[in-house]
């Protein structure tokens, strides 16, 4: 296709797909089977577009944006909070789907440079096997809080049947995500420097690979803020509001939680003290955890950059 610097902006449903190019005032609608997909890239080619923006529409994007690479178009897919807030903020209050293309395409324009999450069909089906296993754990916890109440002896053995059966699948899962991990090159290289980090496991390290991609490809600052662990100020004239996190990978900030408790509180020498400093200054428990995972993904970034694992005479003043 050409490459003229044109760009798209698509809202991505289950059944159909609607497109704006705010530069040619062209947009379209088409349906998502094999002859709407043609009649999209037939489109995309006559207005000489190079750059498709979409949102993260529970999976439904995933397959176009599989289809826009192959022909050649670079891909972003973004937050769709954001883009809400952007529409809010320029005063677009109506929502229908050729509204939504045309934010999505105006969204893209002002902020296309900032860093996407990056997709490979290797990542991808990796964040489909994490994300699995986070659904299949969250599932076990629950099962086990079910026994925690006197039952009939038949509502346990059906509760202990349903655990022993997630608990298998759920072991099964994890090897299959080690599998794919070992068996893609760059996922183990990656695994290999973010393991040599102590206080994280296996559950974490994949969860970094498949839900950060951007970790190491980008700065410190935009690796937090991609986390969502950046604070961001709220003042207004005299007033000075708390700093708060908002935005980032929620999946996988979860999913951290409790691996930076250990870190910041047992494992991790570094995280450690940085932990004790912030309590000793009268910081709360969970802004001190916060600043350890801010700390954490910085080091993490600054290691896989440079391709060195963890050395702690290197990151204590990371």
């Amino acid at each position: 296709m050409t490459q003229n610097g044109t760009l798209v902006g698509l809202d991505i449903a289950k059944g159909k797909v609607d497109a704006a190019i705010r530069s040619a005032g062209a947009e379209a609608s088409f349906a998502n089977n094999p002859p709407g997909r043609r009649q999209l890239l037939d489109w995309l080619n006559q207005h000489g577009v190079c750059k498709a923006v979409m949102e993260a529409s529970g999976g439904y994007e995933r397959s176009w944006a599989a289809l826009l690479r192959k022909a050649g178009l670079e891909v972003l897919i973004v937050d769709p909070k954001r883009v809400r807030h952007f529409a809010r903020s320029a005063g677009q209050l109506a929502k229908n789907d050729p509204i939504d293309a045309r934010m999505i395409a105006w969204f893209g324009e002002v902020f296309g440079g900032a860093p996407g999450k990056t997709e490979d069909a290797d990542r991808q089906e990796l964040d489909q096997l994490v994300t699995a296993r986070l659904g299949l754990t969250r599932l076990q916890g629950q099962i086990e809080g079910w026994g925690e109440h006197e039952q009939p002896k038949m509502v346990q053995k059906v509760h202990q049947a349903l655990l022993k059966a997630v608990t298998a699948q759920l072991a099964k899962l994890e090897d299959v995500i080690a599998t794919k991990i070992g068996d893609t090159e760059r996922f183990a290289q990656r695994a290999d420097i973010i393991d040599s980090v102590p206080g994280l496991g296996e559950a974490s390290t994949a969860g970094l690979i498949a839900f950060l991609p951007e970790l190491g490809h980008v700065d410190r600052q935009a690796a937090a803020a991609l986390l969502g662990a950046a604070p961001f100020d709220d003042d207004s004239g005299k007033r000075h509001g708390p700093r708060r996190i908002m935005g980032g990978r929620r999946k996988l900030r979860n999913l951290l939680f409790v691996p930076i408790l250990g870190a910041a509180t047992q494992h991790n020498p570094v995280l450690k003290a940085h932990y004790q400093r912030l309590i000793a200054r009268g910081k709360p428990h969970k802004v001190a955890l916060m600043a350890c995972l801010r700390k954490l993904i910085g080091i993490l970034n600054t290691m896989l950059a440079r391709g060195e694992k963890w050395d702690p005479t290197k990151h204590a003043i990371a």
